[in-house]
């Protein structure tokens, strides 16, 4: 991508270390205790900014906010009303979107060409969510009871959304929680990363310039030990929306049990690429590799297990091994960089635990492997690119989800041995096939077991097309006019007319 733009000069007029205060109600607010935290540049380890340290007393002040907000002057907005400010919001993301996507690459590390080319899906979220304001109905149904008696059904906001986002895309996190429910007439309080906080607080800002009013927006920083937890608990919030590991999935989900609040959970992913024998290898190899490498392996759904047809096995990881060693690793803010940091000094080491028991459980290293130092990668959390060989379905590897820079590859024999190894998860949020084959493809995209199959092909997302998981990857769907339902409840109304 060719850049009209100098990020490294934009970055030197965003952040400077100074306090930055959270969003409730319409106003910009400390936390309620004092206490704040420290963003971190993943890439350096300097300080960008502190915010709020926000916890429960701050979480209820939000969700009273927002209940207000719903009830009173949020209500009246007519569907034509919410579309109109979803489109300024809009406008307004196109005039700012270079200092978002610098934002999101100082605050998480993704290298500025990939935050600048998230323009098109998030400001496509925003277009249609604010078409999709005007276009929902309910539907007139015939009864079967005696007499005259008119039947339909009214689809109502279900009331205020607490959602809780990851550190990876904070734009686009945040857009995918905000925008529904802005288009279903909900309020929200958003709950983002404690390692990514700034972007979603420079949404708040255009949220309210675009005319948004107090209260419907909210964003309160803190942990999610303190914040997170009280937010997906809390007996005034209709609905929570999660994305993340599913271990914490797990938790909030029990935590929506005290006032049975709905619950729509995006989580974690061990998902699987099958490259059959008759794929094309030029077109697979960067597609299958950048599936994990894009983000530094730090997405959900990373294709990080490698099921490649035996007879093309060999030469396929070889080339996979030689693409991952000639990839840009550096700063994001860089515009030639194609791979930056890991988030923090502790999912580092994390994925540099898992690396080691690659090697010890007797996976083959082919490439990467290190941890990256010099005066490059001087206070940032740098991994390689890291390619295993002779993986088995039992290495650690292969079954816990790395969230790192990390390919497991492993051959297979039959297309029927493939999708039982694929299958052989408790994961189902993801998968790649690479096959000339057109029958192929169809087979296997109706048997393996995951949310979105894409077929010579990974990371597509549609606002359109539904996206979310099976199994312990989660249930509800983001994205799609089913994305609307999760922020609706149906009213059955019965009118006697005789």
């Amino acid at each position: 991508m060719t850049l009209n733009f100098d990020p490294r000069a934009k970055a030197t007029t965003l952040y400077h270390g100074e306090f930055r205060p959270m969003f409730i109600a319409g106003k910009w607010v400390a936390a309620q205790s004092g206490e704040v935290m420290q963003a971190l540049n993943p890439a350096t380890g300097e300080v960008l900014a502190t915010v709020p340290r926000g916890g429960a007393a701050d979480i209820d002040a939000a969700v009273a906010a927002a209940r207000a907000a719903f009830e009173g002057p949020w209500s009246k907005f007519s569907p034509y009303e919410r579309q109109c400010v979803l489109f300024r919001i809009a406008d307004l993301f196109e005039k700012h979107w270079e200092e978002l996507s610098v934002s999101d690459t100082l605050d998480m590390g993704l290298p500025i060409t990939r935050t600048l080319a998230n323009r098109r899906r998030v400001i496509g979220m925003l277009r249609f969510y604010g078409g999709m304001a005007t276009a929902l109905h309910g539907e007139a149904i015939d009864n079967s009871i005696p007499g005259e008696i008119v039947t339909f059904t009214r689809r109502e906001p279900v009331g205020v959304v607490g959602a809780i986002i990851p550190w990876n895309a904070p734009t686009a996190a945040s857009i995918w929680k905000i925008a529904p429910s802005l288009a279903t007439g909900c309020t929200i309080v958003l709950k983002p990363s404690e390692d990514a906080s700034l972007t979603p607080l420079l949404i708040a800002k255009l949220m309210q310039e675009a005319g948004v009013p107090d209260g419907v927006v909210n964003i309160v920083t803190g942990t999610g030990a303190e914040a997170g937890a009280r937010l997906a608990e809390h007996p005034d919030v209709n609905k929570i929306v999660f994305t993340g590991s599913t271990l914490t999935g797990q938790a909030i989900a029990r935590a929506g049990v005290t006032n049975l609040k709905r619950v729509s959970l995006e989580l974690g992913g061990k998902s699987p690429i099958i490259v059959c024998r008759d794929a094309d290898i030029d077109k697979a190899v960067p597609v299958a590799a950048m599936a994990v490498f894009v983000h530094s392996g730090q997405i959900c759904i990373a294709g990080s297990r490698l099921f490649v047809a035996r007879e093309i096995h060999d030469e396929f990881v070889r080339r996979v091994a030689e693409f991952a060693g000639k990839l840009r690793i550096g700063h994001g803010i860089e515009a030639e960089t194609e791979i930056g940091p890991l988030i923090n000094a502790r999912q580092a080491g994390k994925v540099e635990g898992y690396i080691k028991a690659g090697s010890d459980e007797g996976a083959r290293l082919v490439a990467g492997g290190s941890r990256l130092t010099g005066e490059l990668y001087d206070g940032g959390n740098f991994i390689a690119p890291t390619v295993f060989g002779a993986v088995s379905d039992k290495m650690t590897i292969a079954r816990e989800e790395i969230f790192g820079p990390v390919i497991s590859a492993m051959p297979f024999d039959t297309l029927d041995e493939a999708v039982a190894r694929a299958n052989a998860t408790p994961y189902g949020l993801a998968a790649g096939i690479f096959t000339t084959n057109l029958g192929t493809a169809h087979k296997l995209a109706r048997r393996v077991k995951a949310g979105s199959v894409w077929v010579n092909m990974y990371h597509a997302i549609d606002p359109a097309v539904p996206f979310g998981g099976m199994k312990m990857s989660g249930y509800g769907r983001e994205g799609g006019v089913e994305h609307l339902h999760e922020y609706l409840e149906t009213k059955a109304v019965w009118i006697q007319t005789d």
